[in-house]
């Protein structure tokens, strides 16, 4: 029963980190309709920026804060330099650019931070919890990782539901001839979607740090995982992407601690065709029904 306990835990804290970046996937979605491949070396670029900083005798905060700043000017300078100039063409161009962008971002980390592993402090404990005398497979970083995923998705929720600045985010990716239209500052709406998307992955970033190991390619295996944790919720939805974040890291728990390790790529692979397969919108998707 502890065992199975513990596995559960593992699970949701495992899934928490997968929320953290999906969320990220599934704001740039939302406010621009791209996916962005180039969002894992963003935030790897982002979490380097709090290492140095913490290096150098600063507080792990500070270096959280800067971080995210960092992240949020990095979305905005990518929008406006690299997919800016393709507004108007085929999406598949800008998704093309955000590949290339992965490859040379990971190149300039390798140069200016180096390749070796280096380790990036966690602002919590890493040690299990003790309950009744018994410790349990949740650590006080664990904890903050779930609150702190679980308040941005309050907050995207609210953006994208509640305010007008949501809706013409939301309106500016849909529809962005219509949207100038009405008044709304088309490329101020997409370059604001870059730079929040960029400052929750770089937050995804440095939840996945916390008391690990970093090098250039830390975020490779995220981004795999992470994009079926937005497909197993549905990329249109803030809430699908925790709740499939959080499935997915259920059950790749399952699945390491009682059939293998070696399986849970496959297993990731596997739930993917199926959630393509029988729900492709996700399993939080909006499909609207329309009689012909």
């Amino acid at each position: 029963m502890q065992q199975f306990v513990n596995t559960a835990l593992g699970g949701i804290t495992l899934g928490a980190v997968y929320a953290a970046f999906a969320l990220a996937l599934n704001l740039i979605w939302r406010s621009t309709r791209i996916v962005n491949f180039a969002q894992a070396p963003m935030a790897m670029i982002t979490t380097y920026v709090a290492l140095v900083l913490i290096d150098e005798g600063y507080s792990y905060w500070v270096g959280f804060a800067v971080a995210l700043l960092s992240g949020l000017v990095l979305g905005a300078v990518v929008e406006r330099v690299v997919i800016r100039p393709v507004e108007g063409k085929p999406d598949i161009n800008a998704i093309i650019l955000t590949l290339g962008l992965f490859v040379v971002l990971h190149s300039a980390a390798a140069i200016v931070f180096g390749s070796r592993f280096q380790s990036f402090p966690a602002p919590f404990g890493l040690r299990g919890i003790e309950v009744g005398g018994t410790s349990i497979a949740l650590t006080p970083f664990g904890v903050f990782t779930v609150v702190a995923v679980a308040t941005v998705m309050v907050l995207l929720v609210l953006l994208f539901r509640y305010t007008d600045l949501g809706l013409k985010m939301r309106a500016s990716a849909f529809g962005p001839e219509v949207a100038r239209l009405l008044g709304v500052r088309v490329g101020r709406m997409l370059t604001l979607g870059w730079a929040l998307a960029a400052l929750v992955g770089s937050l995804s970033g440095l939840l996945i740090a916390g008391g690990s190991l970093v090098h250039p390619a830390y975020m490779d295996s995220v981004v795999v995982y992470g994009f079926v944790a937005a497909v197993l919720g549905g990329l249109d939805s803030p809430v699908g992407s925790v709740v499939g974040g959080v499935l997915l890291g259920l059950s790749l728990s399952f699945v390491s601690g009682y059939v293998g390790s070696e399986l849970v790529p496959l297993s990731a692979l596997a739930i993917l065709m199926v959630v393509l397969l029988l729900r492709p919108g996700g399993l939080f998707s909006h499909v609207a029904e329309r009689r012909v």
